[in-house]
């Protein structure tokens, strides 16, 4: 049997919108695993919020793409902390910044830095992030070394959203709109697939013995990229259009129905 790279998208795919992982899914994941496939998370969450994710499935090595491509980790239970991060992609934030701040004024935002830290403008956190984002001015983001900005519009709807970043015609970054009026940006080029297609050569893995599973914007790179790319079922048609396949929705269990297949 040759080995499979399958790589996992966490919210919508692994876990449900309240971050519930249904038993058949994990269950399934970690036959995967059993199996000897080489499994590995792909998520648009930090770090810190992706741990949690790989500590619950019993992932204890390999390797996993966080920060959508912009951090990559080697998993290893003999390292102190489980883990280290063997590659960061960053880029600078400032004249994205003023961009949409001048286009989008009802937006907050928030930086991961290249220490792993959130940095936010009005008291802005998610669980995304996995840690407490410190506030700081505006200003001070701009100056800041960025992995990923997350901008998000609480007085916009997702249509005015992304009618806007559509306007702005952004350049020298890879960025996706969100299910509601949320924006992830990360330096040009960046994204799951970028990060997934280091690893892979890493893996010695064949491309076409690769698999894909998610439902987001964020997951258009990546599903394309796979050999087998698979949208989730309440994945938005945009998303399933690039997809070799769809699964059932994440409250049907559809990741698990993709996995049973590779066992």
């Amino acid at each position: 049997m040759k080995k499979k790279m399958v790589c996992l998208d966490v919210d919508g795919t692994i876990v449900d919108f309240d971050g519930h992982m249904y038993p058949e899914v994990r269950a399934e994941i970690i036959n995967v695993m059993e199996a000897g496939h080489h499994v590995l998370i792909a998520t648009g969450r930090a770090f810190h919020a992706t741990l949690p994710i790989i500590r619950d499935i019993g992932l204890h090595c390999g390797y996993s793409v966080c920060s959508n491509g912009g951090v990559s980790l080697r998993l290893d239970s003999e390292l102190e902390e489980g883990y280290e991060i063997v590659a960061r992609s960053t880029f600078d934030p400032s004249s994205v910044l003023e961009k949409l701040r001048d286009r989008v004024p009802t937006a907050r935002f928030a930086i991961e830095d290249d220490d792993g830290n959130y940095l936010s403008t009005e008291r802005f956190q998610d669980f995304s992030f996995g840690v407490q984002a410190t506030g700081v001015t505006f200003e001070e983001l701009q100056e800041t070394t960025a992995v990923r900005l997350v901008v998000f519009s609480q007085g916009d709807s997702t249509r005015e959203f992304a009618s806007a970043i559509e306007s702005l015609g952004l350049q020298g970054i890879t960025y996706s709109v969100g299910y509601n009026a949320w924006l992830d940006v990360a330096g040009a080029g960046v994204s799951k697939a970028s990060g997934l297609e280091s690893l892979r050569q890493i893996l010695h893995v064949d491309p076409a013995d690769t698999v894909a599973i998610g439902d987001g914007f964020n997951d258009v790179e990546m599903l394309e990229w796979a050999g087998r790319g698979v949208a989730m079922g309440q994945a938005p048609m945009e998303v399933k259009q690039v997809a070799d396949e769809i699964t059932g929705t994440v409250h049907d269990g559809g990741l698990a129905t993709v996995l049973r297949t590779l066992c």
